[in-house]
C-alpha cells in the first residue's frame, strides 16, 4: 500500500501531533467507520484507530488499488462524537 500525503494533511499532522507512523497503524487496524462515496475526484471514507489508548481518525481517498491519499487526520472531541467515537453527537 502506497500512501500520499495531501499537503493539508502534512500541516495538521505536525500542527496535532499525528506521525506518519500514527497513520500506518490507524489505517493498518482501524476502522471504516463512514464512506463519502460522492466526493471528487475519488470517493473517500473516514477510519477510527486506536494509537497509544487515544482516538484518531483519519480522512482518506483511493485512487487505485495500490495508492490511499491521506486527506487529514485529527484527534475527534468527546464534545462532537459519541463515546465509541464513530457516530458525531445530534
Amino acid at each position: 500500500m502506497k500512501l500520499i500525503f495531501r499537503k493539508h494533511a502534512i500541516i495538521r499532522m505536525f500542527e496535532r501531533g499525528i506521525t506518519d507512523q500514527d497513520i500506518r497503524s490507524v489505517l493498518a487496524s482501524g476502522e471504516v467507520i463512514a464512506h463519502y462515496p460522492n466526493d471528487t475526484p475519488y470517493s473517500s471514507q473516514l477510519v477510527l484507530g486506536w494509537v497509544n489508548g487515544n482516538p484518531i481518525h483519519v480522512l482518506t481517498a483511493t485512487a487505485d488499488d495500490d495508492e490511499i491519499i491521506v486527506i487529514t487526520a485529527y484527534q475527534p472531541s468527546p464534545s462532537l462524537w459519541e463515546n465509541d467515537f464513530k457516530r458525531k453527537r445530534p
